[in-house]
């Protein structure tokens, strides 16, 4: 007997041995990184956001001769091409989708119109999202009208003889970016018009049918009517608000002119390289004199013209918006009217019965 517990004693021992020579778990992986968000009462933890990046986005690239592509740049690659801060970038992202901005820069314009947001320089426009269904109406006015008003002039002038582009530059259409500003405007107007119109149609139906039952319903829909005409006629009033800004100041619609900055760079180049087999380190003095001299005649001659131009365009479509908005104005006064009268007899009824 005493040799029976003796073994199963040495039994139990070996066993309790092995068992605490097991292998250890595997680590477990690191928890995601917390953070407490809300107030401290709540104390509560949710993961941490990863950082995101910004991806690809549809560009359609239409230049002065009317070709075009469709290519997906990233920011930092938009940014590089056309010489633009990031913060212009920002100006065309979703934040700013009902602002309207017409902003100069040193190569570029930047355009944030109602669903037109693009990036136009001398040469070429960049247009955001070209597919959407609002876009499409400008895509095609840029197909019909920029390959028939291409200046040769003023690109032969710029590489070619001196004397031709001061003679020729009065002779020119506008400028490419000023072209690609008045499309714009053109087809903005229009969108806007027709939503007055579309809304001026669907009013009068309101109205009838309130003027025939003072009831709850009709009333919400004169007053859903006009609701649609308050954020319209915030759209109009944004649109024109810009356009009056650039009014207000010559020098904004100046730095407007890309074409004349581009021009200028061209002759310098052109300038710089036929005198590049003589001595350049004597007559540099003299061929940036020569320079300064062609390219203020030509600022004078037609800088002075195109920008009137501009300013013409531009009070052309300011009137256009400023009619706009009194259509929307007079509408809304005509609905408040109507729906004050009907609602005091509503009212009056009301008290009376009960």
């Amino acid at each position: 007997m005493g040799g029976k517990k003796t073994s199963k004693t040495k039994s139990l021992l070996s066993f309790r041995r092995r068992s605490n020579k097991l292998p250890s778990p595997p680590p477990r992986s690191p928890p995601p990184t917390l953070e407490i968000t809300g107030s401290p009462s709540e104390n509560r933890l949710v993961p941490k956001p990863k950082k995101k990046t910004g991806g690809a986005r549809l560009w359609m690239r239409f230049d002065r001769f009317g070709k075009s592509e469709l290519v997906e740049w990233e920011k930092n690659t938009i940014i590089r091409h056309a010489a633009i801060p990031a913060r212009d970038l920002r100006i065309l992202g979703p934040v700013f989708s009902h602002s309207s901005n017409i902003l100069a820069r040193e190569k570029a314009m930047v355009v944030n119109l109602e669903f037109i947001k693009a990036i136009v320089t001398a040469e070429e426009i960049l247009l955001l999202d070209p597919l959407r269904q609002e876009v499409l109406p400008f895509v095609e006015q840029l197909r019909q009208q920029l390959p028939h008003k291409t200046q040769p002039k003023l690109l032969g002038g710029a590489g070619g003889g001196d004397e031709s582009v001061p003679e020729g530059a009065e002779e020119l259409p506008l400028p490419f970016e000023f072209q690609v500003l008045e499309i714009a405007l053109e087809v903005v107007c229009t969108y806007l018009d027709k939503n007055v119109a579309e809304l001026e149609k669907g009013a009068y139906p309101v109205l009838d049918a309130l003027a025939k039952n003072v009831s709850t319903k009709n009333l919400e829909h004169v007053r859903s009517l006009k609701s649609n005409l308050t954020r319209l006629l915030a759209r109009v009033q944004k649109v024109r608000d810009e356009i009056e800004h650039l009014l207000d100041d010559n020098e904004d619609m100046a730095q407007l002119y890309l074409t004349r900055k581009w021009l200028q760079n061209q002759q310098l180049d052109a300038h710089l390289g036929a005198t590049a087999s003589n001595n350049l380190l004597n007559t540099s003095h003299s061929v940036r004199r020569i320079n300064s001299t062609r390219s203020g005649s030509l600022v004078t001659s037609s800088d002075d013209n195109d920008v009137e131009d501009l300013e013409m365009m531009l009070e052309a479509y300011f009137m256009q918006l400023d009619g706009t908005r009194n259509k929307i104005l007079s509408l809304s006064l005509v609905l408040r009217m109507d729906q004050g009268g009907k609602l005091g007899c509503l009212l009056l009824v009301s008290v009376i019965y009960y």
